[in-house]
């Protein structure tokens, strides 16, 4: 029996893109996965705080989804820049293959970083908005 081997771009794509509801986790280790669950529970997050508290900025009430995919996005960068041999010893062990990162690999950090880099600043700037002048800029 064969074992699959998992694409450490798609890997770090998926993590980049659908971090913030687990799928790479559950890519990676499969639906036993606890911290997929808990990214996962990030949407459940959202509608417990629309139900505390429905007339909320909409800051807050995606803020859970917010904070689960700026983690997804740092789990990205930390996929992507793991060396291939330790790549495959964790995620391939006996897959029969070796990995080999190439450019689309470095495409992909370099469009989670921007991506990463412009959510926790926006994230930053809004909270600031909102706790020190009351969302008058927004």
């Amino acid at each position: 029996m064969s074992v699959l081997h998992k694409n450490k771009t798609f890997a770090a794509l998926l993590a980049a893109v659908a971090g913030g509801i687990g799928l790479h986790r559950f890519y990676l280790r499969g639906l036993a996965d606890k911290w997929g669950w808990l990214h996962a529970a990030s949407l459940l997050g959202v509608a417990a705080v629309f139900a505390l508290w429905p007339k909320a900025d909409p800051y807050f009430l995606l803020l859970p989804l917010i904070l689960s995919i700026l983690v997804g996005v740092l789990e990205a960068l930390v996929l992507g820049l793991m060396p291939d041999e330790k790549w495959d010893a964790a995620f391939n062990p006996g897959s029969g293959r070796q990995s080999d990162s190439r450019w689309p690999l470095a495409i992909v950090l370099v469009a989670a970083l921007m991506f990463g880099a412009f959510g926790l600043i926006a994230a930053i700037a809004r909270l600031n908005d909102l706790l020190f002048t009351g969302g008058i800029y927004g």
